[in-house]
């Protein structure tokens, strides 16, 4: 015997309750034991179904008005479920999830009222940003961002008719102002660059004919200008652009690969003066100031005199070989520097006291070729007054040094004709 139930002798069914015994059905087909757990098996089912109720409002997956729709149907159910089992405790935990799901469900409702809250939030903010955005000029991303927007929107809760048809109608009235203005703002840029590609048409046209130009150095520096006037004209229309750049760029190379051959040419025609001067600067970068400064000095005028008589050379040696000339320069000048800062000469008279050795020795020079010496001798004796003037040393014809003018002379500022006559 069941504690939950019994059958009759005659097949009857009886289920145990607090009020008593009520029938729940017949057996005929088997012994008693197998007639109560047939029925016992329908007990578990309906234990079953509310278990799942349970689970569903426990978890949070389900939507509790609709576990408590089901939970009151199970409540009306078991007083007469054909069943044989502790019913009366289903139906309190029945009565427990009816109690839970109401209370789930008003829990519901805040969440509902605080998620349509946010929403109005969110939605109006996304409303703002429409209306913030319609006056960009940032066409493309500003665009993207109106169409994403939408989307956005589409993914929050919906709120009340009223409030939903206000927002939407901001949103929707941005994105046409937007639209407007960016459509406003293409046709003018292609109006613009219409009038554009009319400028870099015209720039084409002279870069063209200036293209077989030989006048290399003019020539040039008008292709620079015509490139800044290109790059202030403007972008034309997006399928003319690269073609006329192509025209402009084809020109400029004509001309540049034709100067650049042209000195190709010259450079190599160069190359007998470049070894001219190379043997210059070897024999040049051989002068030691300690020897005799003077003496050093006299030799580099000679050596830059033979250097500017050897003419040009090719542009790619062009400064490394003026990069050696002026190191050697450079060397000898800081080695007269040091010599002026350790006497008591003037710079002035240093200077003079150079001129006078540079006349003598063109002196010495034109009297052994026999062309005349009078202006050279003139000129040697004025450098030599207005260096005994300055207070100044003379060297002499021999290698000697004149008296220096005596203390008791006054010393005259140098006049503008020294200084002419010095450089």
């Amino acid at each position: 015997m069941s504690d939950w139930g019994r059958v009759a002798e005659d097949g009857t069914v009886f289920v145990k309750t607090a009020e008593g015994e009520r029938e729940v059905g017949s057996w005929q087909a088997g012994t008693p034991e197998e007639g109560l757990a047939h029925f016992g098996r329908r007990y578990e089912v309906i234990s079953t179904e509310v278990a799942l109720l349970e689970q569903r409002l426990r978890s949070g997956a389900g939507d509790p008005q609709q576990v408590a729709q089901s939970a009151q149907r199970l409540k009306g159910t078991i007083p007469t479920a054909a069943a044989v089992g502790d019913l009366a405790s289903l139906e309190r935990r029945v009565d427990v999830l009816l109690e839970k799901t109401a209370e789930a469900v008003e829990a519901g409702k805040v969440k509902k009222a605080e998620a349509r809250a946010r929403a109005a939030e969110q939605k109006a903010a996304l409303a703002d940003e429409a209306e913030q955005l319609a006056g960009s000029s940032e066409w493309k991303t500003a665009g993207e961002r109106l169409r994403t927007l939408g989307e956005d929107w589409k993914r929050l809760p919906h709120l009340d008719r009223k409030a939903e048809d206000e927002l939407w109608q901001r949103i929707s009235a941005a994105r046409k102002r937007f639209t407007e203005r960016r459509t406003k703002h293409f046709a003018a840029l292609e109006e613009q660059r219409g009038v554009s590609q009319q400028r870099k048409e015209k720039i084409i046209q002279e870069a063209e004919s200036l293209s077989s130009s030989t006048e290399w150095g003019p020539t040039a520096g008008r292709y620079k200008q015509l490139m800044s006037d290109w790059k202030t004209a403007g972008r034309a229309p997006r399928e003319v652009e690269d073609e006329l750049w192509g025209r402009f760029k084809d020109a400029q190379d004509a001309f540049f690969q034709a100067r650049n051959a042209h000195f190709a040419v010259q450079d190599e025609e160069l190359r007998g003066n470049q070894k001219v001067k190379e043997e210059i600067l070897a024999e040049a970068e051989t002068i030691d100031p300690a020897q005799g400064l003077d003496k050093a000095k006299a030799r580099l005028r000679t050596l830059q005199d033979r250097w500017e008589a050897a003419g040009k050379v090719p542009r790619d040696v062009m400064r490394s070989l003026e990069d050696r000339m002026g190191a050697v320069e450079e060397k000898i000048r800081n080695a007269g520097e040091q010599r002026f800062k350790a006497s008591d000469e003037s710079p002035f008279a240093a200077k003079l006291r150079e001129k006078v050795v540079e006349l003598e020795q063109k002196l010495e020079k034109a009297r052994a070729a026999g062309r005349p010496t009078e202006e050279l001798e003139a000129a040697l004796t004025t450098q030599k007054q207005w260096l005994q003037q300055a207070g100044g040393s003379v060297s002499t014809p021999t290698g000697g040094a004149a008296e220096p003018a005596p203390s008791s002379a006054p010393k005259k500022k140098p006049t503008t004709a020294w200084v002419r006559a010095e450089g």
